[in-house]
């Protein structure tokens, strides 16, 4: 039984190339960056971020003591970093992109951007206040506070929810009140790298840029931006020499990966107490600057594939209506399965094999996150209650 974990190596790419179509060696998948190819990858990195939370509660060496620790998930454990830079590039290029399209699409921005992803960190928030309540967690009306405004994290993936909504200020502002394109580029990529800058000022802690994966992937966001300025020229030149970037960033990927993972252990992101802090920032710039280079390789690697590859089917393409959703509300069941809730009260459940665990937790967060997609929309008025819902709530 516990062997079947590794199972999902082969089920990953059944999911992802199910459906797929290849271009040839000469042509090209002219729609590899729409909108249903995006949140089709996308839908797919979903369950992928899925797999990272599930193998950070069985395998991470430094969150479970060695007698808990199950094999399987392995790859996944510092995969989170690499994953949701894809996020965050797809995020830039579309609000880019969107700007450069839609009429006037500045107006309304706040609502239709922004609004969004508070309501969905709230909603969860509130969800995971009341499971962390029925588990038994102890709470003062302090903490209370801060799990309710989520300072501090009350569920605790949602840094990148937390973040975005900032970005996309930042490109909101930069682009009403700065008429020149570039400038406007330039003044949203220096808001994101003030963001990291200040991240690697702040040590660890319980509340906001509480550590490093909190901004060791965001200089993917204005990346997707200068690609989406930069795409009419950008995308002949490498379609004009595919197959020499494909071979050089597919062989450099796992080697830069290494180097990164070298400079990290070498410098790294901690030294509270024991080292002088101009140093210690000095060293998480220069780690979050290989992660850096790292992430930004990852991502090409994928927009590579996607040149090549027409990928869709029924199953990403519904989970790519529902990233966000099931980004928030998955984790809720990762907790209450695994052997210890975040914060350190026992799990109501711990579901003791993994590939279990995986099934529950996906067959549990898709219905729950459609569930509040429609809450969302409901909420933001994309959705009315139709009429017999509506008599039978009024009865």
């Amino acid at each position: 039984m516990k062997q079947l974990i590794y199972s999902v190596y082969v089920i990953l790419p059944i999911i992802l190339l199910w459906g797929a179509k290849f271009s040839g060696f000469k042509n090209f998948n002219e729609e590899f960056l729409s909108l249903k190819q995006t949140k089709a990858v996308q839908g797919f990195l979903a369950i992928c971020i899925m797999l990272h939370h599930i193998a950070q509660k069985t395998c991470a060496s430094w969150i479970q003591p060695q007698s808990r620790i199950v094999h399987g998930l392995d790859i996944f454990v510092n995969a989170g970093f690499l994953l949701v830079s894809v996020f965050l590039f797809f995020n830039g290029y579309g609000v880019y992109k969107s700007f450069h399209s839609k009429e006037n699409y500045l107006n309304g921005f706040i609502k239709k951007r922004i609004l969004p992803v508070v309501l969905a960190l709230y909603t969860t928030t509130l969800i995971f206040f009341v499971a962390r309540l029925l588990v038994g967690e102890k709470m003062d009306g302090k903490q209370i506070a801060l799990y309710l405004t989520s300072i501090d994290l009350c569920n605790p993936n949602t840094w990148y929810v937390i973040v975005l909504p900032f970005f996309y200020l930042a490109f909101y502002l930069s682009f009403k009140f700065i008429k020149k394109d570039g400038l406007a580029v330039f003044a949203t990529t220096a808001f994101v790298i003030a963001y990291i800058v200040l991240g690697a000022n702040i040590n660890h802690n319980d509340y906001w840029l509480r550590g490093e994966w909190w901004y060791n992937c965001v200089i993917l966001f204005p990346v997707g931006i200068i690609f989406a300025k930069f795409e009419n020229k950008i995308v002949p030149h490498l379609q004009k020499f595919y197959w020499i970037y494909f071979v050089v960033a597919f062989a450099a990927y796992y080697p830069v990966y290494v180097w990164s993972q070298g400079v990290c252990g070498r410098f790294g992101y901690y030294g509270e107490g024991w080292l002088p802090q101009n140093i210690i920032v000095m060293n998480r710039l220069i780690s979050v600057s290989s992660q850096a280079v790292v992430t930004t390789l990852f991502v090409f690697c994928v927009l590579l594939l996607s040149m090549k590859l027409k990928v869709g089917n029924k199953f990403i393409n519904f989970m790519g209506t529902i990233t966000l959703e099931f980004y928030l509300i998955h984790g809720l069941f990762v907790e209450l399965f695994g052997w210890q809730f975040d914060g350190g009260v026992r799990s109501p459940h711990h579901i003791k094999y993994v590939i279990v665990y995986v099934l529950v937790v996906f067959a549990l967060g898709v219905p729950s996150a459609i569930v509040l997609k429609h809450i969302h929309e409901i909420i933001l008025g994309k959705r009315k209650v139709s009429a017999k819902a509506s008599l039978k709530i009024s009865a």
